[in-house]
């Protein structure tokens, strides 16, 4: 029995101890939290001081102004130049190219004519200068102008303006008839048929020109 006794004192004795040790390990693994008076005190920040206010302006009191400096207007060294009065309303017109004249046709103081008598197949060829009126048997001949064509017409050509009357020749004892115009116009001569002379019994045409009238020198000014 005493020994039985001691061994229950023994466990208990190791079981008290068991139970100081875990309490002693539990407080030494939990921090202690700092109190409130241990930490530092918060610094607190500084107030700015309010503004004055601004004394009243009396009444009917102006206070000066403040003078503004203005920089001075920097001149253009090279200013651009003015235009001439009217100059910019005129705008000049392309100059215009003068058109080249038409070569002149030469012209001639004689007519060359042939005529033909249908009834008695008779030719004769004869010459009329410009003016000067040429009688052929019933016909007289009239020429105003005969000429050729200019250097730059495309074919040569005579032309000549032909004035024909019928004046019958008096007979004796007998007034002669009064003349009657039966022709005027242009005779050419590389196409006799193009304004021929249209009469019964004569037939003309023009052959050629002859005896170029000289050109006349400018007037001196």
């Amino acid at each position: 029995m005493a020994r039985r006794a001691s061994l229950i004192a023994a466990v208990s004795v190791l079981s008290g101890l068991a139970v100081a040790g875990i309490a002693v390990a539990r407080q030494a693994g939990t921090p202690q939290a700092q109190t409130p008076a241990s930490a530092p005190a918060a610094t607190p920040a500084p107030v700015a001081p309010a503004p004055r206010p601004a004394p009243p302006t009396p009444v009917g009191e102006l206070r000066p102004a403040q003078p503004v400096q203005v920089a001075p207007a920097t001149a253009n060294p090279n200013p651009p130049a003015s235009p001439a009065p009217g100059a910019a309303t005129q705008v000049k017109p392309p100059a215009a190219t003068k058109p080249a004249e038409p070569a002149k046709r030469a012209r001639y103081s004689v007519a060359i004519l042939q005529a033909l008598d249908k009834v008695t197949t008779e030719t004769m060829r004869f010459e009329v200068p410009i003016g000067q009126p040429i009688r052929y048997k019933t016909l007289i001949f009239t020429v105003r102008a005969c000429e050729t064509a200019a250097a730059d017409e495309v074919a040569p050509e005579s032309a000549a303006y032909v004035v024909v009357d019928t004046q019958p020749k008096a007979q004796a004892g007998r007034a002669a008839p009064p003349g009657r115009q039966i022709y005027k116009g242009w005779m050419y001569a590389s196409s006799p048929g193009l304004n021929p002379l249209q009469h019964p019994v004569y037939d003309a045409w023009l052959i050629a020109c002859k005896q170029s009238i000289p050109v006349a020198p400018p007037a001196k000014p």
